[in-house]
């Protein structure tokens, strides 16, 4: 498999040359979202464009690889774009799906993988429209320990910590010099804690843009000596960073959620796609929560998911449906609230998508939304609901995923053993490891 864009490629050719650019950073991420890459020189970067560049592909196994895999890194033209950061030399990044060593989508390549499930929804008529609120920390890493000395609040304007509030600034600023649209930014609840949200685009697009943000935040932090981390939940006093992802689907220039004939202006498409997201909550948890410290924010009280609910209104639930003002139906959407910051954007997008498909195809129902504090409910009440309780920890959420067929059918068979192996070794090297809390605890007994 080559690059047959011919006008694609030399129109990336002719932006490196313009912009004198010496290096291409050739990016991918692994199974688990950790962002890859290696080097091209400007020499290079036609052959590369056209043929693709040869790696060993047992890194997108993270931390399960075994052998070494040949594997190539094939550029993405429309993925080009120069990084302003950096001033030494002029640097370019490129997006890259990953081929074997036959030429064809490698499967355990989660940029393949979303490729995939569009697809599938491309075939039913639709396109899967998402958009992120990013949160996140800044702080400075003080003998290992993160701290920031910000005092401010939920969308305090005047921050007690400037630099903070201007490395935000900038990095929205150079997100937009890349070509990332930013919808809104402010400072979130806790101290230290920032939102970006992006502009609503494909979901391709936008997965691509998650993995830039991370990397422009954290570049731009370091070059203040600031950290900024997408932990969920770095504090034991302070609220967790989450990503809420909103979702839409349309057909061609129509959103198929609006219906304004119908309660809460949701149509029953829109309605069968939440049903599928709450019948598949608990499965897909290993992928919108991937890491033992996730489930650290899924607890009652800050404002994290915790049960499989939805409604209009309470910020508390797993899915919203926000208002929207008249004319506007457009925006009309569902919000879904478990996933964080550090989860693998495109595995993330495949399995809210599937899940939401698998509703649709199969017209599965939702009873109207239950305005009811979901947390002070007997389990007798919850039954009644249907409302189930999302996993506890990773454990219980590695436990329910392996019997899952459709994060098997969205993610494929080898990309659901290689993620659920890291999962599993993750569980391991935690269960062995003693904590701060242990040694507090028990070190005096």
């Amino acid at each position: 498999m080559k690059n047959n864009n011919k006008e694609a490629i030399n129109y990336v050719l002719m932006s490196a040359s313009e912009n004198n650019v010496k290096f291409i950073r050739l990016w991918f991420s692994d199974i688990l979202g950790n962002l890859k890459g290696f080097a091209i020189t400007i020499d290079e970067l036609e052959d590369v464009m056209n043929n693709g560049a040869s790696f060993d592909g047992s890194s997108i196994q993270a931390s399960v690889r075994d052998t070494e895999t040949d594997k190539v890194a094939l550029p993405d033209p429309s993925t080009f774009e120069i990084l302003p950061w950096r001033t030494k030399a002029t640097v370019a990044r490129i997006f890259c799906n990953i081929l074997d060593s036959n030429g064809n989508p490698s499967d355990s390549d989660g940029r393949n993988i979303l490729i995939k499930n569009l697809s599938e929804a491309k075939k039913l008529g639709f396109t899967f429209y998402v958009s992120p609120e990013m949160e996140y920390y800044y702080g400075r890493n003080e003998n290992n320990f993160l701290d920031s000395s910000d005092q401010s609040e939920y969308f305090d304007q005047t921050s007690t910590e400037m630099i903070e509030s201007d490395l935000r600034r900038d990095t929205v600023l150079t997100l937009e010099q890349m070509g990332i649209p930013v919808k809104h930014s402010h400072h979130e609840v806790s101290k230290g804690q920032h939102e970006i949200d992006l502009r609503h685009t494909d979901a391709l697009t936008m997965a691509d843009s998650i993995m830039t943000f991370k990397v422009v935040a954290k570049e731009l932090a370091n070059l203040s000596g600031i950290n900024a981390t997408f932990m969920p939940r770095p504090y034991n006093d302070r609220h967790g960073s989450g990503m809420h992802t909103h979702m839409s689907l349309f057909e061609g220039n129509k959103n198929l959620f609006f219906d304004d004939t119908l309660e809460y202006k949701l149509s029953k498409l829109g309605r069968q796609f939440i049903a599928g997201l709450i019948a598949h909550a608990s499965e897909i948890c290993v992928v919108t929560n991937q890491w033992v410290n996730s489930y650290k924010r899924l607890i009652p009280g800050l404002e994290a998911p915790t049960y499989s609910s939805w409604s209009t209104n309470n910020f508390g639930d797993l899915i919203r449906v926000p208002s929207f003002s008249s004319g506007k139906e457009d925006s009309l959407r569902v919000e879904y609230r478990a996933p964080d910051s550090s989860s693998n954007p495109y595995l993330l997008f495949s399995v809210l998508l599937a899940s939401g498909l698998d509703g649709i195809k199969k017209q599965m129902k939702i009873e109207n939304p239950i305005d009811l504090d979901i947390n002070k409910l007997s389990n007798k009440e919850l039954k009644k609901y249907g409302v189930i309780k999302l996993p506890e920890t990773l454990k219980e959420a590695i436990d329910i995923a392996e019997s899952s067929k459709l994060l098997k059918s969205s993610l494929g068979n080898n990309a659901f053993e290689i993620l659920l192996n890291n999962k599993h070794q993750e569980w391991k090297n935690f269960s062995s490891y003693v904590t701060d809390y242990e040694i507090s605890k028990y070190q005096n007994l």
